[in-house]
């Protein structure tokens, strides 16, 4: 079972493709919205918690077959989604985009969403084989994913272009160093 400490973190990392994404509609908006930046949080809080549900339940399902190697599942998954953000965040130019409140574009916020929820999916996944409690877990990973979303937009527009897309290489490390201690721990028991 994991401490509520370790799901923060988590979704602390979960958050930073979001928080990243969420700098980059700040930075590209001329005044600040309310409106974009409620909209855009929420689309993404709404993707982070419903992908880690989808990805549990997909998990729990054949569970119970690779239980004896789930420690070392859950390892590969969280390494390799921290390891691509890590990547991912080396490339791209870090310009901002203009984006319009008047005229937003959910289509785009929609495929952003899913895209930057794909990792909770695979967290999600990982969770069923850690028997994680999903419900609480999935809403802290939404509850953060909405505060830093927001703080996301709002920085983004104060300080434009100065996080970028570099933060993901946070994100991505705190991914690998919690797979880490998974692997580590489960090898000790």
């Amino acid at each position: 079972m994991l401490s509520f400490i370790t799901v923060l973190g988590i979704a602390v990392a979960l958050a930073m493709d979001a928080f990243a994404v969420s700098i980059s509609y700040g930075c590209g908006l001329r005044h600040f919205s309310s409106r974009v930046m409620f909209v855009v949080s929420g689309a993404f809080a709404l993707f982070q918690g419903g992908m880690t549900l989808l990805g549990y339940a997909a998990g729990s399902s054949f569970a119970a077959y690779i239980e004896p190697v789930d420690h070392y599942v859950a390892f590969g998954l969280l390494f390799f989604i921290g390891a691509k953000m890590i990547r991912e965040a080396f490339r791209g130019d870090g310009h901002c985009e203009a984006v319009d409140p008047a005229a937003m574009n959910f289509r785009r916020l929609l495929v952003l969403s899913l895209a930057t929820s794909i990792d909770a999916l695979a967290v999600g996944l990982s969770f069923a084989f850690l028997e994680v409690r999903i419900l609480p877990a999935s809403l802290i990973i939404a509850a953060v994913t909405l505060l830093f979303s927001m703080i996301g937009v709002k920085a983004g527009h104060i300080l434009q272009k100065i996080f970028g897309r570099r933060i993901e290489i946070l994100g991505g490390s705190i991914l690998i160093i919690i797979g880490l201690q998974i692997l580590i721990s489960h090898l000790r028991a």
